[in-house]
């Protein structure tokens, strides 16, 4: 799956993250998180793909007979442009409606919970996005973007935000755990399944760092973000912006400062935060 995660653009929850960061009180932020991998083309086929591919595998052993009208209305959605999110949401819906039975819906479900995620409709993201993990709990697409939305558009004074990060963290470590496991779909070259593979656990990295970072933990926070900084094309600067306050406040500021330099050299909304913050760690190295 030839996937552009690190493009730098401006994710919807990144930017609610960052709201809340660039606040006096202690804050948090973003600006191009690519959500590492949030819906570009490419992925959204990858993904679809890798969905088609176990779909007909069950359906030839399960010997099922194929429905022409469905395997259309599949195509359709399938080829349908990611970057159009209500074309996809309409069809999608659609589609899991006359056939939500079909051994297409997790893959579906899978394309809905990011075409969501695109409107930040979080309401309609979390239910196509649960849909699909009771179709398939080991599906790590839909397992990262969920466990890394969940941090970034988290309300800290809402009395579920505990159970929200609990859920957050089961489903990285799940993804990781799967990723680790995953067999190479033959229509993916070594080289896009590796891609892939890198930038799944880089979000998942990222979202584990910013779930532990939400609970105070900043020595596991910075643990989690060296991690996804490290295997990311591109470093999402608010992955980098909050590894350097875990690092800061474990008074570890030379490394603090690199990690807010980098983030400083990425454009964005907090490039002059990052530089700023570079500096004056600067001066508490001394």
């Amino acid at each position: 799956m030839k996937r552009s995660f690190n493009s730098a653009r401006v994710s919807p929850a990144a930017v609610c993250f960052a709201a809340t960061l660039l606040c006096p009180a202690i804050g948090r932020a973003q600006n191009g998180t690519n959500p590492n991998y949030v819906p570009e083309v490419e992925q959204q086929k990858a993904t679809n793909q890798q969905m088609e591919q176990r779909s007909l595998e069950k359906t030839q052993n399960l010997a099922l007979k194929v429905d022409p009208q469905e395997e259309a209305a599949y195509k359709v959605f399938y080829d349908s442009d990611p970057k159009d999110p209500d074309t996809r949401i309409k069809l999608g819906e659609a589609f899991v409606q006359k056939y939500p039975m079909s051994r297409y819906a997790e893959a579906v479900y899978a394309g809905l919970t990011h075409a969501y995620y695109a409107k930040q409709d979080w309401k309609n993201f979390y239910a196509s996005g649960e849909k699909a993990l009771t179709l398939n709990p080991d599906d790590p697409s839909v397992l990262v973007i969920i466990g890394w939305v969940i941090p970034h558009t988290l309300n800290p004074s809402d009395p579920n935000a505990a159970n929200d990060l609990d859920k957050s963290e089961k489903y990285e470590k799940h993804a990781i755990e799967v990723i680790g496991t995953m067999a190479k779909p033959a229509n993916m070259t070594d080289e896009q399944f590796g891609e892939t593979k890198a930038n799944l656990l880089s979000q998942a990295h990222s979202g584990l760092g910013l779930d532990y970072f939400r609970r105070k933990n900043s020595e596991d926070s910075a643990k989690e973000l060296q991690q996804a900084t490290q295997s990311a094309g591109t470093p999402d600067p608010t992955d980098l912006f909050v590894l350097g306050l875990d690092l800061q406040s474990m008074n570890r500021y030379s490394e603090a400062a690199d990690a807010f330099n980098r983030c400083g050299q990425i454009p964005g909304a907090l490039r002059d935060q990052c530089k700023q913050r570079a500096d004056a760690v600067k001066k508490q190295a001394r």
